[in-house]
């Protein structure tokens, strides 16, 4: 036992700068070296964020060839600062690697215990980034955007949203049910009560942890921050410190490209039999199925092909969703679904828009209260701009900064949500410091 303290405290030595000699950071192979945190790491190790722009893997995740797309006005609301001089993916994910290359950061996974589907314990994975210099200012609590493949769930990769630590802030970011130590189990997908919980139910195991580090952040208020199922998930996470009353202050909630309406989105998949994202089809529809555990045979709902590749293309975790995508080979809704898929009034439709609405987060009786950046593009080909629209329809008494307007598709709205992100910590620290400008 007492060798195990002694380890213990050797990791939390080295964790973000901590100490201060020359760091060689420890692989835990053995979670019982770390039995007696809340936090329990299985790996740790430092990236010197100038080295992503030469990562192939990261660069081609991110679609370093779309095509560049105009910028418009902003169409509601106020505009955040923008100061990319591309709207391709390309050009600001260039922008964000120049902006932090000479940072490094400290990637910390490790393990930590939840609850599954079924209110049962379950241990759950992810990572905490930090700064490896410097004070810690703030803690991001970041749910992320939607994904298939275990290699990219945020303990196996350097989530882009890590390149924040350049401005002193740690992120921690939660693998989800079906990712990262649980990557066997079907992922509960907008499933928002269970996800929400589980991203909390992290931050709860890793602030005592790093406390312990002696690695405290300078203030006690969050940021909470998503975009697409992150997007919907942070407000969730919202709603669930606000609503349940939890000892959490949160300065400002960044919320991105969110499908705040979920029965809405499907709808549109049926309404227009046009899938932009065909892969979202099958897995919204299994994520509630598992989640809300519904007695449906999805057979009867997804066409063959779908349903017959279901475990292999989804649930075995190997593919991304672009190649999801190429798999399923179309885009039209109706080469998705059968007939009794594709009819809104079928018995087995009407109980899968049962537990949509009941995981949209418009539906809840509830305002948010802390400050809230939700940003969305007309242009997104993945969650319908409407969604946007009314979250400021059912939120209009909220305190929410909305930036509508025509910053590309799906893909390059995140990469921008983040470099705006950027932005506006930048500018609230300013404020912070007494001497912010516009």
């Amino acid at each position: 036992m007492k060798r195990n303290i002694i380890i213990l405290q050797l990791s939390c030595l080295l964790l973000a700068g901590c100490y201060k000699g020359e760091v060689q950071y420890v692989d835990f192979d053995d979670l019982s070296m770390a039995e007696n945190s809340t936090f329990r790491v299985t790996s740790q190790k430092t990236t010197n964020l100038q080295d992503l722009s030469n990562d192939p893997e990261m660069l081609a995740m991110w679609g370093m060839t779309d095509t560049a797309t105009t910028a418009g006005a902003n169409a509601a609301g106020v505009t955040a600062p923008q100061r990319a001089t591309s709207t391709s993916v390309a050009g600001i994910m260039q922008e964000l690697l120049d902006f932090s290359k000479a940072a490094t950061a400290v990637e910390v996974s490790g393990v930590y215990e939840s609850v599954d589907v079924d209110n049962n314990p379950i241990l759950l994975s992810g990572k905490v980034i930090l700064p490896a210099k410097g004070p810690i200012k703030r803690y991001i609590l970041v749910s992320h955007y939607t994904i298939a493949s275990n290699r990219e769930a945020p303990s196996n990769i350097f989530s882009l949203e890590g390149l924040l630590v350049k401005l002193g802030y740690a992120l921690i970011i939660p693998d989800y049910i079906g990712y990262g130590i649980t990557a066997d189990l079907v992922h509960p997908y907008l499933v928002m009560e269970i996800t929400a919980r589980n991203v909390l139910d992290m931050y709860y195991a890793v602030v005592p942890f790093l406390k312990k580090a002696g690695c405290a952040p300078e203030h006690d208020d969050i940021y909470l921050m998503g975009y697409s199922q992150g997007g919907a998930t942070t407000m969730a996470v919202q709603h669930e410190i606000e609503h349940h009353d939890h000892p959490i202050k949160i300065r400002r909630v960044f919320a991105g490209g969110g499908p705040y309406d979920i029965k809405y989105t499907y709808d549109q998949f049926v309404e227009t039999n046009w899938a932009s994202y065909p892969c979202a089809v099958p897995i919204m529809m299994q994520g509630m199925v598992v989640g809300n555990k519904l007695n449906l045979d999805m057979r009867t709902m997804m066409a063959d092909y779908i349903y017959e590749n279901l475990d292999l293309w989804v649930n075995s975790k190997l593919y991304t969703t672009n190649q999801i995508n190429a798999l399923i080979g179309t885009k039209v809704t109706s080469d998705l679904l059968t007939p009794v898929g594709m009819n809104r009034q079928s018995k087995e439709v009407s109980e899968l828009y049962k537990a949509m609405t009941e995981n949209s987060i418009l539906t809840y009786s509830w305002t948010p209260k802390a400050p809230v950046y939700m940003f969305h593009s007309i242009d997104d080909d993945v969650v319908p701009f409407e969604n946007a629209m009314r979250a400021k329809s059912k939120w209009k008494n909220a305190n929410i900064q909305y930036s509508f307007g025509h910053y590309g598709n799906h893909q390059i709205g995140c990469v921008r949500f983040i470099y705006t992100v950027q932005t506006l910590l930048e500018n609230d620290e300013k404020e912070e410091n007494g001497n912010f400008s516009f």
